[in-house]
């Protein structure tokens, strides 16, 4: 416990699994979270007086077990036994091997195949944010630097398993990024430029950052330093696979907020089962594919030169079927390149794992002669740039057998022909049969014992076993072992030379085999940088080739980007919702037109559950869709290339950060407003609905004639419910009125979901609450309230109406108006504020009214 006590004090803040004989075991604290993430059996034990908690399970089982201690957030520090307890008279000498934390794990189990595991440092600089990001289960290192917005936006598309901060800011974290992110703190002494840039020169083996495009980014230098440095702090000193760090270039991306990633449901979902737009659109078939069309979902692209490279190939591959098969069944052939060869990098490679990067180099050589003899450029580039690694597939193909195990220790690692010396160990071995054989005839013909049989047990090895009907017949020279019922077993200096020299072969060949395996994984690591090459070239593939299979299954259609300002769509869908509709639904189309000269704000009017909010995603997600680089739900679509989508879809509260809706919401709207450019797409709705009605529409008139009169003209799509916003038409050319239309039918309501020129009036707020299940007797109330406001529409509000209703009521009564009390009423009637008066007190002061008539009444009678 002394020797538990030492080490767990370095690893304060990580559970320890120690290790004891063939166990891994906990004590204290980590006993008891271990036992309740584990679901293992909680014991305890006595030491001097002190009750120590206690739970572990068997060394072998630390791959079953240590996942779902990583999964539960915990830090796990791995302490083996680091020398044999045979050697040693004193306590075993221990030591920390290995630090998993939910950022840094090379575990398959903890691993996600189509999900990169990024370990992220984010550094406070004075005026700027530094960010970096590692997985180093692929070895992909990138970096960048902004304003708070952009670090969220990064953190939010890239989704960190755990992020380093600085102690001193561990509050100002927590405020500015929500304190559901998994943090370490790490000390402020880290986070200096001079540090950082030695720990990263030292690392790469360069003299400067010059090379990577990074100099410049100091905050993102800084935190680069800090993800290096807690790589070393957890014992992974085997990074040749990370070779080089890469700027995240916000210049050449479409800036999305983090509330437009969360409202269009990219590859996140609030709802629980709701399925989002990386479901639908993901046909990759590789992991490293998958990794990479998430990233390409969370950066499109600016540049139309680069997504009319993509779009050519998708186009190339949709013509030609065959070749998109023959590529995407070679794929299938191909494991998680990426990981594999990190894996030699850290040296914790499996012989299995060895055969499956042999077999996924050789599915390589297919594609890349089909992608040599394709018609297509960048397909060809790709081809040209594939490495065949041919020596690397020689010499696996040479040294490992074909039915490699998963672990080195069990042997028959090494193909029989790769050493002589091997070869020959394992006849003496495992050919004993046939030695064995002849001494049986050689021993039964010199003795004439008929019935001899040779044996082996663990307690004493091989044996002659002789019944004792022939025992008088054993010779002197054979020494006896062991007496049985029926039967004595002997010994003889030729067995005891046989065993021992089949004892120190079996020894030799587990050594030996491991020795060629490490030499080979050693030699492997000269092929890190073109295997890695080849991941993502085979990655790039698979995501276009994904494009490709998803438009020709969907109908999709190429998208025309352009360097004008205007968005034209004819009949576009939602790519999401239209997967979703019941067998033998249509889903129906709707054509848009934007630009900055005749309609740059198109107002959308209509009833709820029309599907405005539909129309104002489905742009969004087309526009996105084709800067990625993919083709697109509609049967035409010409796009003025977008730089910033911003959307304010959906009502969401912060009560944790204690802001209310109507607060979330003037906060995105605020971002929106605050960021726009002239090629930015803006998608607002019903914003201003979580105040009172008057507010809400003056705050929303008041942002549309924003947008109209600011001089970047961003397109925008406002959906809203306020009807009087269709009256801005009138004053401002570029506004432009739409409803979604429905057709009125004897008792219901059909919405046609098609998006038609000219305002709507009406909102069927009362047939969606009837669809939705609301008594009866509410909804007979509702209309009869609703005819009653209707009727009174010219009064200027509720208030007015109430009031004047009210006086009507007094002049027509039969009362004098002489009377005290009836003149007091009147002059309450007469001094009521009608500007500050709410409809819920207009209606509490009628209530109180009509009380007062009601007791004056009884008192006449």
């Amino acid at each position: 416990m002394k020797q538990y006590n030492s080490i767990k004090l370095k690893y304060p803040d990580a559970m320890l699994l120690f290790r004891v004989g063939d166990f891994y075991e906990t004590f204290g604290e980590d006993a008891v979270k271990a036992a309740r993430i584990l679901n293992i059996v909680l014991t305890n034990r006595n030491n001097g007086g002190e009750r120590t908690e206690l739970a572990g399970f068997p060394h072998h089982s630390l791959n079953t077990y240590l996942p779902k201690l990583v999964k539960a957030g915990q830090r796990v520090a791995i302490c083996d036994q680091l020398e044999d307890p045979k050697m040693t008279k004193s306590i075993v000498k221990r030591g920390v091997t290995e630090l998993v934390t939910p950022g840094v794990s090379l575990n398959d189990e903890v691993l996600q195949s189509k999900s990169n595991n990024f370990l992220c440092a984010v550094h406070f600089g004075k005026k700027t944010l530094g960010v970096s990001f590692l997985d180093v289960s692929t070895g992909e290192f990138l970096c960048a630097q902004g304003n708070q917005e952009y670090i969220d936006k990064l953190l939010q598309n890239f989704s960190p398993s755990e992020i380093l901060v600085q102690k001193k800011y561990k509050k100002d974290f927590s405020d500015k990024f929500g304190k559901d992110l998994h943090c370490f703190y790490l000390d402020d002494w880290i986070f200096k430029i001079d540090y950082a840039e030695e720990t990263l020169n030292n690392h790469f083996q360069t003299k400067s950052l010059k090379g990577f495009g990074i100099d410049h980014l100091e905050e993102g230098v800084i935190a680069s330093g800090a993800v290096l440095y807690y790589l070393a702090e957890t014992r992974h000193h085997r990074l040749q696979h990370i070779s080089a760090i890469n700027r995240i270039a916000e210049e050449e991306y479409v800036w999305m907020d983090r509330f437009t990633i969360r409202n269009l449901e990219l590859y996140h979902s609030t709802s629980a089962n709701a399925v989002t737009l990386l479901d639908v659109i993901d046909k990759t078939i590789s992991p490293m594919g998958g990794r990479l069309l998430k990233r390409w979902l969370a950066l499109p692209l600016k540049n139309a030169e680069a997504v009319e490279k993509r779009l050519e190939v998708v186009e190339y591959l949709i013509k030609h079927p065959e070749i998109l098969g023959k590529i995407q069944d070679q794929i299938r052939e191909i494991s998680d390149l990426e990981r594999l060869i990190s894996k030699v990098a850290t040296q914790k490679i499996s012989p299995r794992e060895v055969n499956q990067l042999k077999n996924s180099l050789n599915a390589i050589i297919p594609v890349k002669e089909l992608a040599l003899n394709c018609d297509n450029d960048a397909l060809k580039v790709i081809g040209d740039n594939l490495h065949s690694c041919e020596l690397l597939r020689k010499k696996i193909s040479e040294s490992i057998s074909e039915d490699a195990p998963v672990n080195v220790q069990k042997g028959n690692v090494i193909a029989r022909g790769f050493s002589s010396e091997l070869d020959e160990l394992r006849d003496i071995a495992f050919s004993g049969k046939d030695y064995l054989d002849e001494m049986i005839k050689r021993e039964t013909e010199a003795t004439g014992i008929s019935s001899l049989k040779i044996g082996n047990n663990n307690v004493y090895g091989y044996y002659i076993e002789v019944r004792n009907t022939h025992k008088d017949k054993v010779p002197e020279e054979w020494t006896r072992k062991q007496t049985l019922v029926n039967a004595e077993r002997y010994i003889t200096d030729e067995l005891k030379e046989y065993e021992a020299k089949i004892l120190g072969a079996e020894e030799k060949i587990h050594q030996l085999e491991q020795e060629i395996f490490g030499k080979l994984i050693a030699w492997m690591g000269d092929y890190i940088d073109p295997v890695q090459k080849n991941a993502r070239l085979i990655a790039r593939m698979d995501c276009l080739s994904s494009f490709a299979q998803h438009a020709q299954q969907e109908n999709y259609c190429r998208p025309q980007l352009t360097d004008t300002y205007a968005l034209d769509i004819e009949e576009g869908r939602h790519p999401v919702i239209e997967k979703q509709l019941p067998p033998g639904e249509v889903y129906v189309t709707n054509t848009l037109h934007l630009d900055r000269e005749e309609q740059q704000i198109i107002m959308i009017t209509g009833p709820n559950m029309s599907g405005k909010s539909a129309i104002l995603r489905q742009t969004a997600l087309i526009v996105l869709m084709a800067q990625m680089g993919s083709f697109v739900p509609a049967k035409s679509a010409e796009i003025g290339l977008v730089d910033k989508i911003f959307t304010r879809v959906g009502a969401s509260d912060n009560i944790s950060m204690g802001e209310s809706t109507f607060m979330v919401e003037m906060n995105e709207t605020a971002s929106i407003l605050n960021n726009i450019s002239d090629r930015s797409l803006v998608l607002l709705d019903e914003i201003g609905r979580g105040t009172s009605t008057y507010d809400g529409i003056s705050i929303a008139w008041a942002i549309s004639e924003y947008l109209h009169e600011h001089p970047a003209r961003p397109k925008t799509l406002f959906a809203t419910h306020y009807h009087e916003l269709n009256e801005m038409c009138d004053t401002f050319s570029r506004i432009k009125n739409f409803n979604v239309s429905v057709k009125e039918m004897k008792d219901k309501v059909l919405f046609l979901r098609k998006l038609v020129p000219g305002g709507s009036e009406h909102s069927f707020g009362i047939h969606v609450a009837k669809m939705a299940g609301m008594p009866q007797m509410v909804l007979h109330r509702a209309n009869k309230i609703l005819a009653k406001l209707e009727q009174s529409h010219a009064m200027e509000d509720s208030g007015e109406i109430l009031k004047r209703s009210a006086e009507d009521e007094l002049q027509l009564s039969f009362f004098n108006l002489d009377d005290p009390l009836l003149q007091d009423i009147k002059e309450e009637l007469l001094g009521i504020d009608i500007d500050t008066l709410t409809p819920v007190e207009a209606l509490m002061k009628l209530n109180e009214i009509k009380r007062m008539l009601g007791k004056h009444e009884n008192s006449k009678a």
